[in-house]
């Protein structure tokens, strides 16, 4: 691919690079990082255009293998493009889990064949998320798991954990924690307050989350091993977070757009869309999420993309699956972050590609730089859509945001040199 995108605003906090710039592409490599460059290449007049690295979702279930009429990797690759993302991070929590080295085969060499996004995959750290008995780590790490998560599930077993941690260390893994303690959380299906007790639906506590979060604080402060703290929903788990970083131990966490857009509030009319977990909390914890996000507390957005089938949405609240898809919106619904002046569009590429690329130990991500393979997003940030069911590419359409009005949307993705979106078309649909 040889392409020349020009007058775009190149924002790249990695190579502290944040001005109006040419970039050139030759042979699906970045050439040339200058301003007036000419070239017998196509060209894309990117004018008023941010061009960021490419956009790094680490948190994505994409049901394959198992549950392909939820979500499958073709599906979830065209509603990741459709996202500006290049690189996703497909969760272990399929039917059976990734817990082999075969499994991890079955991811890349599918994703060989779609050559579309890269598709990164984290391995189980239990095997079959049994809880029971470690999986062969050394062996996942070789076959390319980047993570290691029992995501869905909450590693109870303490002396477990302590060991996956120990082992994890040794191959410069991070283990990315669900934190639920299911004792406290057990049939609940929404936030624990004033709403759950008016809607008459089970409620699960802040402390359902915070207790395990304190937990897994004093792992890593015992083992020195990297835990990265998925969804993080709540004050008392940002308060906790802060307290580790400052003391300088191996933390990282993430958020999700649905918990700094929408509080408990928006369960009122008993809309299963809106059923996560962690579930939508305060107002109080929205604005904790946010500071928790100017400060650096939380490194990470990702959209914690949970496909689910209307028919099994379509249920009682009680008996309808958690979990929301975000891949196509989640960069629309952080953006609203920059329009209320909550960070800067610096700081949302930072936490939606170059600290996913640090916590993955992805060294050639997050990132433009002369010489390495394009991997980058271009987003139009002037560019107002609505959100329709009927315009999602994932198989599943059970998201809160439909009927939303965002600002900023990606116009072109680049991914490892492939370019697969531009003009908002996906070129090999």
């Amino acid at each position: 691919m040889n392409l020349l995108i020009k007058n775009a605003r190149v924002i790249s906090p990695q190579d502290k690079i944040d001005k109006e710039m040419d970039i050139l592409i030759e042979n699906s490599r970045i050439k040339r990082i200058s301003k007036g460059i000419k070239s017998k290449y196509r060209t894309i007049d990117a004018k008023n255009k941010i061009l960021s690295p490419g956009l790094i979702d680490m948190h994505v279930h994409l049901r394959e293998p198992g549950r392909e009429d939820e979500e499958t990797l073709l599906s979830g690759s065209l509603a990741a493009i459709c996202g500006g993302f290049s690189t996703i991070v497909c969760m272990a929590n399929t039917n059976p889990p990734l817990d082999t080295e075969q499994d991890m085969d079955f991811i890349y060499s599918k994703n060989r064949r779609l050559n579309l996004i890269d598709i990164l995959p984290v391995g189980a750290v239990t095997r079959g998320m049994m809880q029971e008995e470690l999986t062969e780590i050394a062996k996942l790490k070789r076959s390319g798991a980047i993570a290691l998560s029992d995501d869905g599930f909450c590693i109870k077993d303490s002396n477990l954990l302590r060991h996956a941690l120990e082992y994890a260390e040794m191959y410069n893994l991070a283990v990315i924690s669900h934190c639920e303690e299911t004792d406290l959380s057990k049939e609940g299906v929404m936030n624990e307050g004033y709403m759950s007790t008016l809607l008459g639906l089970k409620g699960i506590p802040n402390i359902a989350e915070s207790i395990i979060v304190a937990r897994n604080i004093s792992l890593s402060r015992l083992t020195g091993a990297h835990i990265h703290f998925a969804h993080i929903s709540c004050k008392e788990s940002v308060d906790l977070i802060r307290e580790a970083k400052r003391e300088g131990l191996n933390i990282t966490a993430e958020t999700c757009p649905h918990y700094f857009t929408f509080s408990e509030e928006a369960l009122r009319d008993y809309n299963t869309n809106f059923k996560v977990n962690p579930p939508l909390r305060t107002k109080e914890d929205i604005q904790a999420i946010k500071e928790a996000l100017v400060d650096g507390t939380i490194d990470v957005i990702s959209s914690d993309h949970a496909p689910h089938l209307e028919s099994e949405k379509d249920l009682e609240f009680d008996k309808a699956p958690f979990g929301m898809i975000g891949l196509e919106t989640s960069l629309g619904a952080s953006y609203q972050l920059i329009e209320e002046k909550v960070i800067s569009v610096k700081e949302l590429i930072e936490k939606m590609s170059v600290n996913p690329a640090k916590v993955l130990n992805l060294n050639n991500k997050g990132i433009i730089k002369e010489g390495e393979l394009a991997d980058i997003t271009l987003i139009d940030p002037d560019k107002r859509w609505e959100v329709k069911e009927a315009d999602f590419k994932s198989k599943s359409k059970n998201s809160g945001f439909i009927g939303m009005k965002f600002q900023a949307k990606a116009e072109l993705v680049i991914s490892s040199g492939r370019l697969v979106m531009e003009g908002f078309r996906i070129r090999k649909e």
